[in-house]
């Protein structure tokens, strides 16, 4: 599939200089966005992101925010809803790294480990989809929808046998 919302960034053509991008998707690309995030509908996409090299530590960071209006199905009822997700987020990628180098690294239990960058580019569009699909919900459901078991399950009161009943039968 030919995505059409692709921002890529070459890492060699940045300098220490803090960039800053605004991607908003226009229809052909929120048809793109619908399809790789598998949702009912993508009615807005837009993405403000800010990036900060900085050569001597081989580290780049990309920071921002990214907001979508997305029309998502109920698991419980099955109709369609609206739900906006608007989201910070900030990534750390190191521009000399290997998946290897990542790899061998041993991290203590907060350390950030950086991601790594892939033929010498990220692609600012594929870090605000990413964001938009790590705070979808797994199981969608519109505010206040609730699921009422009871009218799927007959709910049966247990007889529970005394314990005693047996030594009772004994003693007779």
């Amino acid at each position: 599939m030919q995505k059409n919302f692709s921002y890529p960034v070459k890492i060699d053509e940045l300098n220490q200089n803090r960039y800053s991008y605004v991607l908003d998707a226009d229809d052909a690309e929120l048809q793109d966005i619908k399809q790789i995030l598998q949702v009912e509908d993508v009615k807005k996409f837009r993405g403000e992101v800010f990036l900060k090299l900085n050569k001597k530590d081989n580290l780049l960071r990309v920071w921002g925010t990214v907001e979508a209006l997305l029309t998502v199905q109920s698991v419980i009822s099955l109709e369609n809803f609206e739900q906006t997700i608007k989201t910070p987020f900030e990534l750390f990628y190191d521009t000399k790294a290997t998946y290897k180098d990542i790899r061998d690294l041993e991290p203590g239990i907060n350390d950030e480990i950086p991601d790594v960058i892939v033929n010498g580019e990220i692609n600012l569009a594929d870090i605000c989809i990413e964001q938009v699909a790590l705070h979808l919900e797994d199981y969608p459901r519109a505010e206040g929808e609730v699921f009422d078991f009871s009218q799927y399950m007959q709910i049966e009161p247990l007889e529970v046998d005394n314990p005693f009943a047996v030594l009772e039968k004994l003693k007779k």
